[in-house]
């Protein structure tokens, strides 16, 4: 039945269902998996890199980050599904960013940016000739009205604001998690290492290393007035991955024994 109304984005099935934006958020869950925590003090993001070759050129475009970007000086994001589709998103994000700047003399708040980019979106889902993007889109920000934010947006333009949340490959088990270790009060480095254990469960690698997880935080520099958007380097990832793989062990080594 679906194959007669699957062709184009404007014409809805009898059961009032538009395919073709489902088929979108099915692209997404095939790709890497992507988590947000909204923290008391910042928010964290983490992802899974797919593109783990050994003959890439890790400090080039596009390889160095794969899942992270700055939207502007107080929002960034992290990305699960078609990256192509993801770069027009962000540059769409980036230059409506700076027209409010330009107008106002002030960072667009958080929302308004999330609703001005679903906006867009969601007419991909409307006229044809289109198709929908197929990505979804973790928003993490600070603005003076409403502090930290966590966003989520899908392909349809629906939008929401999370407290943890989780897009991409096995996203129902990472949200099990994150419904059973989440708290409201906590803080920056308890989120850092919660999002570390998660992916550790939800991921098909049996290790973590830093060639696979890209992690990032958004916090606020209260002495000079500012937000930081802070992606870890090799080097600050290492540890904590270490810290969860000995865990890891242990837990395996404890089952065994039992």
């Amino acid at each position: 039945m679906a194959r007669r109304y699957d062709s184009r984005t404007t014409i809805f099935s009898p059961e009032g269902r538009l395919y073709q934006v489902e088929y979108a958020m099915e692209a997404i869950g095939n790709a890497g998996s992507a988590v947000g925590i909204l923290a008391k003090d910042g928010v964290v993001l983490a992802a899974e890199k797919r593109i783990t070759s050994k003959l890439l050129d890790t400090n080039a475009v596009g390889v160095r980050r794969e899942k992270m970007y700055k939207l502007d000086g107080h929002v960034a994001c992290a990305v699960a599904g078609i990256t192509a589709d993801a770069n027009i998103l962000i540059n769409t994000c980036r230059l409506a960013a700076q027209r409010y700047t330009f107008a106002y003399q002030e960072p667009i708040p958080v929302e308004q940016l999330v609703r001005t980019l679903c906006d867009n979106k969601q007419g991909y889902t409307q006229y044809g000739g289109l198709r929908p993007f197929g990505v979804s889109l973790l928003y993490a920000g600070w603005d003076v009205t409403n502090g930290f934010q966590l966003y989520q947006s899908d392909p349809s333009g629906n939008y929401g604001g999370w407290k943890a949340t989780a897009i991409g490959a096995n996203s129902q088990g990472a949200q099990n998690i994150l419904k059973q270790d989440f708290k409201d009060d906590i803080t920056l480095e308890e989120a850092t290492k919660l999002i570390i254990k998660v992916l550790s469960k939800t991921m098909d690698s049996t290790t973590l290393s830093p060639e696979k997880i890209e992690l990032s935080t958004v916090r606020r520099d209260e002495a000079n007035d500012e937000v930081l958007f802070h992606i870890y380097e090799d080097a600050e990832l290492k540890p904590l991955l270490d810290a969860v793989n000995d865990e890891r062990e242990k837990e395996k080594e404890k089952e065994n024994e039992s």
